[in-house]
């Protein structure tokens, strides 16, 4: 199973479009996905700043604002193989 973490905070478009696809994609292939508003954490709002969505896939920053299924599937199965 790959684990997947999903850095965003509400009321982010580009945040709800990376979950739908992530939500998409994990009915396709073994994820356990995690999610972190990053402003819950000062540390994270600081490092993270407008910079959100950001997708890490078994802790290594993999996409960053935008990512379709295609590109993680493909990220995925390079995880899963």
């Amino acid at each position: 199973m790959v684990r997947v973490t999903l850095y965003s905070r509400h009321g982010c478009h580009l945040c709800d479009d990376m979950r739908a696809v992530v939500a998409a994609v994990g009915r396709e292939l073994p994820l356990q996905v995690d999610e972190v508003d990053v402003d819950g954490d000062p540390a994270l709002a600081a490092a993270y700043g407008d910079q959100v969505p950001v997708l890490l896939v078994n802790g290594r920053k993999a996409f960053k604002y935008r990512v379709d299924a295609a590109a993680l599937r493909e990220r995925l199965r390079r995880e899963i193989a």
